[in-house]
């Protein structure tokens, strides 16, 4: 295993089908990407169909120069596909089909090294939507050493318990305003206001680090007793897919990296801008494209 810092996630790698193409993705899969793009190393766990869209997708990550040894192969599923759609305020939502490859990833020997020497384990809720994968997720849990759970609830595959689960066991938890109401409803904390909902369930699930992104009213970031807000930046925009994972995978590596955490958060929205000024969640771009960028919005 590469002796550099890197970072393992954990969960889906599949094939967005838009109107315009196919783009590769997943959104643990994004923030892989894009933690490779700022110049730490990446390692995508999952699993694809052994099919032609299993081999065009391992080509695609491998033509990124991202990691395809913990790529398992399977000859009894499909690889991955989502029926993705952009309504006329450039959102998303997407048809995710059942019983695909990364549903029944298996827990081998030679992940112990893998997660356990990751400087950070990035896991959401989707991918244990199958009893496999959920098995090998929570192996997975008892041997990270920083936790980060990106929520990412996408109906039908919502299981509250299973959320509870995941929610005791991450260090730092990342949710939209949408995902933070429904964590406050089904813990009972539905009339706080979100500043409130967010300590109470920090008290009960025992988080030390929560992440709230608010869309057009910025982010903000809850360490212990302390608030740091940062307000989103004027863009036009292309479209919204992967603008969370963008703004997770920059959350990650300053994290990694020992910012200020008022910095390391306007560098995060920052970053989920970038993103969500072009078209799809993983464009191609030069880590001096989002410098460029910053320079632009005068970060």
């Amino acid at each position: 295993m590469n002796t550099k810092p890197y970072v393992t996630c954990f969960g889906e790698v599949l094939w967005d089908i838009f109107p315009s193409g196919s783009r590769a993705g997943g959104a643990p899969f994004n923030v892989a990407y894009h933690v490779h793009k700022m110049g730490i190393h990446a390692v995508m766990l999952s699993r694809t169909g052994n099919d032609d869209l299993g081999d065009a997708l391992r080509k695609k990550i491998s033509d990124w120069n991202l990691s395809t040894e913990f790529l398992q192969r399977d000859y009894d599923h499909p690889t991955s596909t989502v029926i993705a759609r952009i309504d006329e305020h450039n959102e998303a939502t997407y048809d995710i089909i059942n019983h695909v490859a990364w549903d029944y990833i298996e827990f081998l020997p030679e992940h112990k090294d893998l997660v356990s020497n990751a400087e950070a384990f990035v896991f959401g809720s989707l991918s244990s939507r199958n009893e496999k994968s959920r098995e090998t997720l929570l192996q997975l849990l008892k041997i990270a050493r920083l936790k980060i759970f990106d929520v990412n609830l996408r109906a039908p595959f919502i299981d509250t318990d299973f959320i509870k689960t995941l929610l005791h066991q991450a260090d730092i938890v990342k949710v939209n305003t949408s995902e933070l109401k429904h964590i406050a409803g089904f813990s009972g904390f539905e009339s706080h206001t979100a500043d409130e909902a967010v300590q109470c369930i920090q008290n009960e699930y025992g988080i030390k680090e929560f992440v709230l992104t608010k869309g057009g009213e910025g982010a903000c970031y809850f360490l212990g007793n302390d608030k740091y807000s940062s307000p989103a930046l004027p863009i036009m925009i292309a479209d919204t897919v992967g603008s969370g994972d963008a703004f997770l995978s920059g959350f990650i590596a300053w994290r990694i990296n020992d910012e200020d955490p008022e910095k390391n958060l306007k560098q995060a929205v920052a970053m989920g801008a970038f993103i969500t000024s072009q078209p799809g969640a993983c464009p191609e771009y030069e880590y001096s494209d989002f410098e460029a960028f910053k320079i632009e919005k005068s970060l």
